[in-house]
């Protein structure tokens, strides 16, 4: 599903990963672990398209195509999808706007027809239902007075109505209670489609989560056992 090929990464002048190969198995649950500060958020924004993250060498195979040069729009379009750990509010777009927007493009990109609002509300009615989200939480603006366990709903709300090839969840476990974390993770196994490639510092979290695959990275580099 990903392969990564001797990628080295720069923020502004300070090099930040140094020669990553790595490869992301079909179908897997990938953990990826390491101390604060050992390149894990990096790697993931990189994945996703960060433009922050300036690739200066390596490349990113993604589903058989080369993305390294494409921008975030793109990749998410081409199926990646990231539940980033820290989320910004936006005031006056809704949650419902949002959600039509980004399930039209994708409709759009992949079909080539439009996504009829009857199509839109349907799934989006599915999915919230399957989360327990109440369906006032679709006027508020996006994160808007939003705890950090609505803000995990609302992300696993995008990810059930994207199915993404690869869903890069940072830290979904952080500012999250016990039931939201087993949400998560019984979200994660009932998406078998789905590739994920998670970063956690939880046990009790990675363990219901049961990752198939773990990659440890220190100073930027991939440690190798």
């Amino acid at each position: 599903m990903l392969t990564i090929k001797n990628l080295n990464v720069n923020f502004g002048d300070t090099e930040l990963l140094h020669n990553i190969n790595l490869q992301i198995k079909s179908g897997s649950r990938h953990l990826l672990t390491g101390h604060n500060g050992s390149g894990k958020s990096t790697l993931v924004q990189t994945i996703a398209g960060n433009p922050e993250y300036k690739i200066t060498s390596g490349e990113i195979i993604f589903d058989g195509k080369n993305i390294t040069a494409e921008n975030a729009t793109t990749r998410a379009l081409h199926g990646i999808f990231l539940g980033a750990q820290h989320v910004p509010e936006i005031p006056g777009l809704s949650v419902v706007s949002f959600l039509k927007h980004s399930c039209s493009a994708h409709a759009h990109f992949n079909t080539g027809h439009d996504l009829s609002m009857a199509e839109f509300l349907q799934s989006l009615d599915a999915a919230r239902e399957q989360l327990d989200i109440p369906h006032q939480w679709l006027n508020r603006s996006i994160n808007v007075g939003f705890s950090g366990g609505e803000r995990k709903r609302l992300m696993l709300l995008r990810l059930l109505l994207a199915r993404p090839k690869l869903a890069i969840l940072d830290e979904p476990d952080s500012g999250a209670d016990s039931a939201t974390q087993k949400l998560i993770a019984d979200t994660i196994h009932n998406m078998p489609q789905t590739t994920f490639l998670f970063i956690s510092h939880q046990d009790t979290f990675t363990q219901m989560v049961a990752p198939t695959d773990t990659t440890t990275l220190s100073g930027g580099q991939i440690v190798i056992k």
